[in-house]
């Protein structure tokens, strides 16, 4: 089997595994569900296994795809072979296969095509077999009304040989591989912008990218970072980007390969050699080449990105508590609602203890009385403008019970507030007020309420916006299935964006789950499920396991427990003459249970364990709980810092290069790769965490530039 052998090359899997995993998603089974509930056949393989077969499986329909193309196109030429067939069918990359597919591609109307309807390909090829010392006289045969002298027709056929060597697989990758490990990116700064010498002096724009105003090294030591930023600051027309090679040498080496004699045959391949290089091979071949490069700088920062949106989709949650939200402001005041366990918006108003009003009384009061009304447990504040300020009135208060304070970032709250999901949560609500209800509910749950923000929007890419974007979008869809299927969710609070990426569910089942719960109340028990219009077996399959009801009759339908495995837990119960109830949480009595007793030829041990583990510890959140954290309360600016001050701080971003970290003001300082340990950083988030609270030390400060350098305190 083909693909099997393309996935084994790409992966080292197990063919076992490989085989049943291809055929569980050819049943349309999805990623957690696999990983989750079918690892008898799969051998135990994780998500991100399972995801190296779907991406290589994708990889191998998409060149069998273009294999077909190909052939039927050769074919309809009546060009097509046996033994050009078996090379088209046997290329292992699309690479290989469009350099097979080169000649016979369609031209436009190339130079060498025009030379072959002037009748001098047979020039061409008493050239090319270098057998000829009078080819002057040779060319004479073959002058017309289009070709009116010996130059032009041997010009002609030295296009034509051109097309033929750029047309060789075997030069063509020389030239790659000499690309691969010699070539240079340059970069200079565009002449206008040099000409406009006050602009690019004082320009914010082009300051960013002033490293790369003049600058080269090899291509393939290039971190994906600067990659991204050198071909973002092309793309703003700063700079002019260049590939460079020891182009002498390379053409010594072409020459050797094709060159057998020395006449005056000879000297003519010379030429075309020289003239396929410099107009076909290397510029198709060098951006080629920078094309590959920026795919893999692409992969790099989205596989960053990916890791940043799990830690930050993953951040600890308070939990179902009653929380007033304080989306900060200075002269619109700040945005105040209270909300209840679950989330639903109680009160909402305004007040304004900032300049210029400076109603600092009148808001103590009002967030006092607000507290005491509505029986609050902790505050949220927005990390955004005036926060530092909010957070420092909101300590002043003296609340009656003692009430937990947090700064919490409101990275894409903006773009919630007025997104459709939000319009219709609060139809008879302005952006505001929907902005601080998401503020207070990233608190309660960062999960549940940030799948309903566009990745991209949170704030914690690297050249998010430079990356192949179906790629990234693909890839963040991915990260935020994984993480709501392995925490679950609450089907009887869950939102439809939370919903919708339940394994199995989708967008418009979302829809009508909550349509069903809203006409016919809360779910009782998983099987009530079934009764949602359009939720059929292969949905209830595949997304029951990860659905939670709190309070059913079944204690199983608040666990991760399959339906499918219900039979299995109530024999254990029977052989024990317990109920299901009273099996759960008794770490003893499970301990007595002889798994083997209850293997199938379906189930296996893997399974059984993961059944155990959850009656142990059923619908168990993985995450942390959520941990008060308080900035240094004398660093207000950036001016009011100084070298070799400790600073707690939060890790806002990671990067390959380092990791961003919030000080409490509006510049997040950077822990460059170098300084968050003594010894080598091979992966930064083998070191921080996003969220993570950290002591940092100052190292420098550019107030100017508004660059802050950091280290990472190990003290």
């Amino acid at each position: 089997m083909l693909l099997l052998l393309y996935i084994q090359k790409h992966t080292n899997l197990l063919e076992k595994g490989i085989l049943n995993t291809v055929d569980l998603l050819n049943q349309d089974c999805t990623v957690p569900f696999i990983s989750r509930y079918r690892k008898e056949a799969t051998g135990g393989l994780d998500e991100v296994q399972i995801g190296s077969i779907v991406q290589f499986k994708e990889q191998f329909e998409a060149l069998e795809k273009r294999k077909s193309a190909i052939i039927k196109s050769v074919e309809e030429q009546d060009l097509l072979t046996p033994e050009l067939r078996a090379k088209f069918e046997s290329a292992e990359d699309l690479t290989q296969l469009e350099d097979l597919y080169l000649p016979f591609k369609k031209s436009k109307k190339t130079k060498a095509e025009v030379a072959r309807k002037q009748g001098l390909e047979p020039l061409a090829k008493i050239i090319m077999a270098q057998r000829s010392d009078d080819i002057e006289f040779l060319a004479s045969k073959y002058l017309s009304p289009e070709v009116q002298n010996e130059d032009e027709a041997l010009e002609g056929a030295r296009h034509i040989i051109a097309e033929w060597i750029n047309e060789r697989t075997d030069v063509r990758n020389m030239i790659r591989n000499q690309l691969e490990r010699f070539a240079l990116i340059t970069t200079k700064v565009v002449s206008a912008m040099k000409d406009a010498s006050t602009t690019l002096s004082t320009s914010e724009k082009s300051q960013k990218y002033r490293d790369y105003f003049d600058w080269s090294e090899p291509l393939n030591r290039c971190p994906s970072h600067r990659l991204l930023a050198i071909l973002r600051s092309e793309s703003e027309k700063i700079i002019r980007v260049k590939i460079e090679l020891d182009d002498e040498r390379l053409l010594q080496r072409i020459e050797n390969k094709i060159i057998k004699t020395k006449n005056a045959c000879s000297e003519h391949i010379t030429l075309a050699i020289a003239d396929a290089y410099k107009r076909l091979l290397f510029p198709s071949l060098s951006n080629e080449l920078l094309k590959n490069a920026k795919e893999k700088a692409d992969d790099e920062a989205i596989a960053v990105f990916s890791k940043n949106l799990r830690q930050l989709l993953l951040g600890a949650p308070l939990g179902e508590k009653r929380i007033l939200a304080i989306d900060p402001g200075f002269r619109t005041g700040c945005k105040v609602v209270c909300l209840d366990e679950l989330g639903n918006l109680m009160h909402n108003e305004t007040i304004y203890p900032h300049a210029p009003q400076n109603d600092v009384t009148g808001a103590i009061k009002k967030l006092s009385s607000l507290a005491d009304a509505y029986k609050i447990e902790a505050i949220a504040i927005g990390n955004g403008t005036a926060s530092r300020e909010t957070e420092r009135l909101v300590k002043k208060v003296g609340f009656k019970n003692p009430i937990e304070v947090f700064v919490v970032s409101e990275a894409g709250a903006s773009i919630y507030s007025a997104s459709k999901i939000a319009r219709e949560e609060f139809p008879n609500y302005d952006v505001t007020v929907r902005g601080a209800v998401s503020i207070g509910r990233r608190l309660a749950d960062p999960l549940a309420e940030l799948v309903k923000i566009d990745p991209k929007s949170i704030g914690v890419g690297q050249y998010q916006h430079d990356v192949d974007q179906s790629k990234l979008k693909k890839s963040l869809d991915t990260v935020v299935e994984s993480c709501v299927n392995s925490v679950g969710v609450n089907i009887n609070t869950a939102s439809v964006p939370l919903l919708s990426y339940v394994s199995g569910i989708g967008p418009k089942l979302a829809e009508n789950i909550v349509a069903h719960r809203t006409a016919h109340g809360p779910f009782g028990s998983r099987k009530e499920i079934m009764e949602v219009p359009r939720l059929g077996g292969k949905a209830f399959e595949q997304g029951a396991g990860f659905l939670r009801i709190k309070d059913a009759e079944n204690p199983l339908d608040d666990s991760a427990v399959h339906p499918e495995s219900y039979p299995i837990v109530q024999k254990m119960a029977s052989d024990k003459k317990k109920g299901i109830s009273e099996l759960i949480g008794n770490k003893a009595l499970l301990k007595e249970i002889d798994l083997k007793k209850y293997c199938t030829d379906t189930i296996g041990l893997p399974t059984l364990e993961d059944i155990l583990s959850e009656l142990e510890k059923p619908g168990l959140d993985r995450r942390e709980k959520a941990k008060v954290f308080t900035f240094d309360q004398n660093i207000k600016t950036i001016s009011d810092l100084r070298d070799g001050q400790l600073l707690p701080g939060i890790v806002n971003n990671i990067t390959n290069f380092g990791c961003f970290v919030d000080i409490g003001i509006k510049e997040s300082g950077l822990i460059h790769v170098s300084n968050l340990s003594d010894s080598f950083v091979k992966d930064v988030n083998a070191h921080v965490s996003l969220h993570q609270q950290v002591i940092v030390k100052v190292l420098s400060v550019d107030i100017p530039r508004k660059r802050i350098q950091l280290k990472l305190h190990k003290g």
